[in-house]
């Protein structure tokens, strides 16, 4: 493929939104109010609108009859590149919620610096996803600070929720062969001069929340490479299962 790295920097970005997407859209019917529900459906529906825009380019780049369904639900496990943290499960409410907000803060700062690149389609995604990612960072940050500084069984919930995905949130800022080569040409985002920033929002509104910062240096790491946790091949059963039971079937 001419354009193998940078088809590989977009799946990379497309499928952290792919999988989220699907998480969020396992909540339909199951919110803790009809307000909160649709709100979680539209913020995955958002997702999908988003990775539609990211595996039609990427269909064009592989040019070899790929379609943007094909990219999204025939990949094996091994083949998905998202970070760990969005294919983790909605233990409850707050972990649904802390995920969405770890996810939001990075995703929105990535997003206001792939405006800049080089690549006129990349920058245009952005553009118009950085509205929409914008309302999801609010929404998740409200959620955390109202569970965070509600009742004593929230805001303990919030705070295992923290302390259990905050081992993820490193895996943001780490390079694959495909970024490095997409930051050299001024196409991709170096994503490591967003980590410092990251953690310093991050932090300010878990202290908002009355949330205690966890102090954890330990971090898991693995999905950019294709090594994921064990909930994402669930997942993928749920996700892929209608394409690969009719094959070729047009929607």
């Amino acid at each position: 493929m001419k354009n193998e790295n940078l088809y590989n920097y977009i799946l990379g970005i497309a499928d952290n939104s792919l999988i989220l997407g699907q998480r969020m859209g396992e909540l339909c019917g199951h919110g803790p109010s009809l307000e909160t529900d649709i709100a979680c459906t539209n913020i995955s529906l958002d997702l999908f609108g988003q990775v539609r825009s990211y595996f039609q380019y990427a269909s064009k780049i592989a040019g070899d009859g790929r379609t943007e369904d094909d990219i999204a639900m025939l990949r094996k496990e091994r083949e998905y590149k998202n970070v760990l943290l969005v294919e983790q499960p909605n233990t409850d409410f707050a972990y649904t919620l802390g995920r969405q907000f770890l996810f939001d803060v990075y995703h929105l700062a990535f997003l206001k610096e792939l405006q800049k690149s080089t690549d006129l389609t990349l920058s245009a995604i952005a553009n118009k996803c950085v509205k929409e990612v914008s309302y999801h960072e609010r929404f998740s940050s409200d959620w955390v600070k109202r569970l965070g500084d509600g009742t004593s069984e929230s805001k303990e919930k919030m705070q295992e929720a923290i302390n259990d995905l905050w081992t993820y949130t490193d895996e943001f800022f780490h390079q694959t062969d495909a970024d490095k080569a997409m930051v050299v040409e001024g196409i991709g985002v170096d994503v490591t001069k967003l980590k410092d920033s990251y953690y310093k929002e991050v932090s300010q509104v878990l202290e908002e929340a009355t949330i205690q910062v966890p102090e954890s240096k330990y971090f898991q790491k693995g999905g950019k490479q294709g090594i994921h946790t064990e909930h994402l091949g669930y997942l993928l059963s749920d996700l892929q299962y209608m394409q690969r039971t009719y094959p070729n079937m047009e929607w």
